[in-house]
Formats: C-alpha cells, structure tokens, sequence
C-alpha cells in the first residue's frame, strides 16, 4: 500500500505542462467571453464577408457604422478588418494606443513593388521607418524645402497661363488640367527636370503601379488558396514586368545624378532636386552618407521613396483642388466672399504670391471645409502589432484597420449640418484644427502614422485655388445650375469626382503676373 502513494516527481514534470495547457485554454476561453470582436454582419463559413469586398467603400462602411457602431469587424477570408467610423473610437486607436496600430498593412503586390516595404509609406514602425521618416521630414518634406522650390511657383504661373489661353473656348477641363498641373509639379521637384523628357513614361508606370496596387488579390486574404489560384501566375509575371520598368527608369536617373555629383565641385550651376536630397544619404560603395551619419539607404529605398512622393502629391493635392472648386462653384456666396477677400488683400493688379497666404483668412476656412467633406485619402489603413482591446472589443494581431476619416468628418454628433459645405464653421472660436489632435478632423491622419507631406500639399493646394478663385471667375457650363452640378466621387486611393470638373473662365484681373 504504501508502495502505491509513493511521492514520485517525474509525476510533478509531466503534470505540470497538462495542467498550465488546461489554465490557458480555460484563460483564453474567458478572456474570448469577456471580450468578443466588435459587432458586425454575420460572413459566410471560411469566407467570411469576402463576397463583399469589392463593395467596401468610405460610403459603405459608414452606412455599417450606422448599424453597428464606431467600431465594426469584418473577417475577409483568414484576414480582420475593422472599420472606424467615429471620432471617439479613432482617439482610442491613434492616440491611446498609437503604438499599437501603428503598422501598415500591405498586399502581396504592394510588398513587391515597394521593395520588401523599403519605402516609408509601407514600412511597419520601428527602427527602419523611424529613419525613413526622418529623412522625408528633414530633407524631402521640410517646409524650408518648400520655400526654396520655385518649380512649385513656376508650374501654378504657366498652369494659370493654360487656363487664360482658353478663355473664349466653350469650356475648360478643369479637372484634367488641374491632375496635370500636380504630376508637373512633383515630377519636376523629384527629377529637376524642366523638360518633359521621359515623363509621360514615368506617368506609364505610375498607372500600372496604381493599377496593381488596387487589383484584387484573393491570396492576400486567404494565403493558402495561392497553389491553386490561376491568378497568381499572371499576376506575378506583370508585377516583375512593372518593376523592372521602374529599375531601368530610375536607375539612370541615379546615375545621372551621380555624374552632376561628382562634377558638382566643378561648377555652381546645379540645382538640387528630390533625388539629390536623397543621393545625400546613399553612397554607391556602402560606405556613410555624405552626412557622415549612421543613416544610410539603397537605391531600392530611394525608388521606394520616390513613388511614396509621387503617388502622394498628385492625386490627392489634384483631387483636393477640384473639389474645393467644385464646392465654391456649387456655392456663389462663399465663392464671392473669398474673392471678396482676395481683392481686398492682394488687390486686382497681381496674382497671389505665397507671402498673401497667412492673410486670406477664408481661403483657410474653405480649404479645411473642404478637407473635411472630402479627404485627400478617405480610408487611412493601420494594422495591429499584437492583441488588443478597444472599447471593450478584442482586436487581433495583425488585423487590418480602416480609419474612414471620410465618414468621421461627417459625424452627426461631431459636427452641425455635417453634409453641407459651410467654411464659415472654421470662424468660430475653439474650431477643430487638422494638425491630429482634434479627432473629428483628421484628413491627414494623426500620430506616428500622419502625413509627413502636410504642409507641402496645403502649400500648393491653397495657392492654387486662391489663384484660380483670384484670376478668373467662373461659371458653369450650357446653362447648368449650380444644383445640378455632380458631387458624387469614385472610391479608390483617393475619391476623386466621378465627373471631372467643367466649367468656363473669363478673366478677373487686368492681367497675370
């Protein structure tokens, strides 16, 4: 008998395991009890809501926000999402738990045109975005940059000169000239070039680029159907296709800016461009920047970096622009008041000049108003870097999380009357202000993930719409009324018009200088 109760501790060794197993899972099960995934519509077995992927737009996601709340799950094959459609719900996430969510989520097609995420837009937070950001806020970005580019000042004067040329036409596009006037822009400020040598291949590879990134992929919510998926084949033949299309495009210009680097000490006629500010942290040999500093990047990096720039500041800065014209059209009052302003500040003699921009106060106010209504990227995208728990509702790791900063800006309880155009909201005293504090105003994002162009996008959107409100004046084309006009938008990176901006200038000032 006493053999039988004998103590043996090899017993303790292999209980111990079991018994911790059972208290996780019994944990686990507790902690699912206690913290379910935010409410949402019920997906299908193994699926999920994949059915309705191609239909989840900044519109369609505020409507579920209706149903279901600030904070709505999908599951889209093995992948989360959560949508969050409130400002409370986004402070939670891009303040309390910035650290958390702020990762970026990235396709299949978007990890390989991006290097492996070697750019800053893609990259997940740490070390390596850290210095990357650095860098753009530094070097690319920086509002002493901003000044010193007179392309940006050069393209608006010969964009206004286009336009007066047109005067006495039926119409003018102005949608189309305006995308034009900001692929002009950034594709001078990042090559230097004046010319328009090799950039209608540039903005070839930039569409295939957007084409690809946007392209539904169904290995990216479920990775293990790629064996079978007749898609990936094809898909992966044109990615290599379009990045070898870059890899040639960009890699002479690196050269070529290597040549003007080492003939720079010969001669001081050289203007610096995006890519030089870039060259100044890369050496050809893998040895220290010019610098001197630890900061280093490969050409990988700065083809990476340039395409963040490019996609970055033409459509969302075009699509900002026709819309503010579109709503100023849409509305005579506050089109007349502003230019009401920009008379009697600049005066009808002149164009606008950059130093009139801190004195037009309602130019300011119908440039956020138009921000809120229509943000230069509707759906801000975050992923989680672990587990987590927001308002009472478990997040996954590596969930995808939509910020619809569309449908924030138009929270009923945020702001009065949210669907009408009214810049004389931003008069008032303790008005939200974009700079990321203010929760129910984030076009450009708040926190670590915020748009490190900001400044360079206002900079040109507000001197291109005080220009066009200051020169010309407008009206619609055959007779339409201003309530007639268009104001639906098309879902995608940004959410531009559907219908492209037509409208007939006669001009304002004696004459443009």
């Amino acid at each position: 008998m006493e053999n039988l109760i004998q103590f043996n501790p090899n017993m303790i060794s292999l209980a111990l395991p079991i018994l911790l197993l059972v208290f996780i899972t019994l944990w686990l099960r507790n902690f699912a009890r206690r913290n379910p995934f935010p409410p949402g519509p019920k997906g299908l077995p193994l699926i999920g809501n994949l059915l309705s992927m191609k239909t989840l737009t900044h519109r369609s996601l505020a409507e579920l926000a209706e149903v279901y709340g600030g904070l709505c799950h999908l599951k889209m094959g093995q992948l989360h999402m959560v949508a969050v459609s409130t400002p409370e719900m986004a402070r939670q996430v891009l303040q309390t738990q910035d650290n958390l969510f702020a990762n970026r989520p990235a396709t299949v097609a978007i990890r390989y045109l991006t290097y492996d995420r070697s750019d800053m837009a893609f990259a997940h937070y740490g070390p390596f975005w850290r210095q990357m950001r650095k860098i753009c806020v530094t070097k690319v970005f920086s509002r002493k940059r901003a000044e010193s580019w007179a392309s940006v000042r050069e393209e608006i004067g010969s964009f206004l000169k286009n336009v007066d040329a047109r005067i006495g036409s039926s119409h003018v596009n102005l949608g189309e000239m305006v995308l034009g006037l900001t692929r002009d822009i950034t594709y001078r400020a990042a090559f230097g070039s004046k010319s328009e040598e090799g950039q209608e291949e540039f903005l070839r590879i930039m569409q295939v680029f957007s084409k690809l990134f946007g392209e539904f992929n169904v290995v990216d919510f479920m990775p293990w159907l790629g064996w079978i998926n007749y898609q990936v084949g094809d898909l992966n033949k044109r990615l290599d296709r379009a990045r070898r299309s870059l890899d040639v495009f960009i890699d002479k210009i690196i050269d070529d800016h290597l040549e003007k680097k080492r003939n720079r000490k010969n001669s001081d006629g050289f203007e610096d461009d995006m890519v030089d500010e870039l060259m100044e942290f890369y050496d050809e040999n893998g040895g220290k920047s010019d610098l001197g500093s630890a900061m280093r990047i490969t050409r990988d990096n700065i083809k990476a970096l340039i395409m963040d720039v490019m996609f970055g500041g033409t459509e969302t800065v075009a699509s900002s622009i026709e819309w503010a014209m579109a709503e100023l059209m849409k509305s005579w009052e506050d089109l007349t008041k502003l230019q009401q302003e920009l008379a009697d500040v600049v005066g009808l003699d002149r164009n606008v000049h950059e130093s009139d921009l801190d004195k037009l106060t309602y130019l300011k106010c119908v440039v956020k108003e138009t921000l809120r209504l229509h943000p230069p990227i509707p759906l801000l995208l975050h992923e989680t870097a672990t587990d987590t728990v927001v308002d009472g509702f478990k997040i996954p790791a590596r969930a995808r999380v939509m910020i619809n900063s569309w449908a924030i800006g138009r929270d009923k309880n945020a702001w009065d009357d949210p669907n009408t155009f009214k810049p004389s909201r931003f008069l008032e005293g303790g008005a939200p202000d974009f700079q990321g504090s203010n929760f129910e105003f984030i076009p450009f994002g708040s926190g670590r993930r915020s748009c490190p162009g900001m400044q360079l996008g206002l900079y040109a959107l507000e001197l291109t719409v005080a220009n066009l409100c200051h020169c010309f004046n407008w009206t619609l084309p055959d007779g339409m009324k201003a309530s007639e006009l268009d104001m639906n938008d098309v879902f995608g990176l940004t959410a531009p018009r559907a219908v492209q901006l037509v409208a007939i200038p006669s001009r304002r000032l004696t004459r443009l200088i």
